[in-house]
């Protein structure tokens, strides 16, 4: 994940030609921003990865390290918010220079609910840790933590190189992440009908599935706002309803 200034500028952006806004400290503080959006992912991915990896391997001592990320997510999300505000009381930008702050401020609260969500996975298998017979990850849900792990790195990659068709591959992939989790539930149920002495344990694996679920929600909203960034279109709803249709034909 590339961090700082030369990360936004080369991120195909195209600050200088783009700008509408005036002034050379608006054009600094936007590069600012950006740099701050990117290493704030940057941080999240790290959170991310150790909390899925914990997660697959039944690893406590990785799901302890998530915690100090939770504390700096936390902290550099407030101080993105509170940057984008300056930026729109400083300089009010319009058009396309407004857009790029309201997505700044769009990605930072994404940003921040996974970090979030890591930490949850994370502490879920902390717990687990204690019960010296808990049910281990089931393959299917495993397979399911690779392709949001996947899904995570395309988002954010999309992101970082301001890369539409990245982003529609992304977004195209939830999907698959949906059927993966429905499937997931099924076992789980099914699980806890033929070994509900292990009911607690299951319900972890039941709530850290959903998170993974949202996880990748996220990510998609972070791949439809790269496109936002870029082209100007809002497409969550179309995404949404293509999506509601195609559940009708198939039931």
């Amino acid at each position: 994940m590339a961090e700082g200034t030369d990360a936004v500028s080369g991120s195909g952006l195209g600050w200088d030609a783009e700008r509408i806004t005036l002034g050379k400290s608006f054009l600094r503080d936007m590069e600012g921003l950006w740099a701050g959006v990117l290493k704030l992912a940057g941080v999240v991915e790290v959170a991310l990865v150790k909390s899925i990896r914990a997660l697959c391997d039944d690893r406590a001592d990785i799901a302890s390290e998530v915690k100090g990320e939770e504390r700096i997510v936390n902290s550099w999300e407030v101080q993105i918010e509170r940057e984008c505000l300056r930026v729109l009381a400083l300089h009010q930008p319009v058009a396309s220079d407004l857009r790029r702050v309201a997505t700044a401020l769009k990605i930072n609260g994404d940003l921040e609910r996974m970090g979030d969500l890591a930490f949850h996975i994370a502490k879920r298998v902390k717990k687990a840790s204690k019960e010296a017979d808990h049910p281990a990850i089931p393959e299917a849900m495993e397979a399911m933590a690779s392709e949001v792990l996947a899904q995570i790195h395309g988002s954010l990659d999309a992101l970082t190189k301001s890369d539409v068709e990245l982003a529609r591959r992304v977004i195209q992939g939830d999907r698959a992440i949906d059927n993966h989790y429905r499937a997931v539930l099924r076992d789980l149920k099914n699980a806890i009908r033929q070994d509900p002495d292990r009911l607690d344990g299951y319900f972890r694996l039941i709530n850290s599935a959903r998170n993974l679920e949202r996880i990748a929600d996220h990510a998609t909203n972070i791949a439809e706002a790269v496109i936002y960034l870029r082209e100007g279109d809002i497409i969550r709803h179309i995404h949404a309803s293509q999506g509601l249709r195609e559940r009708e034909v198939n039931r």
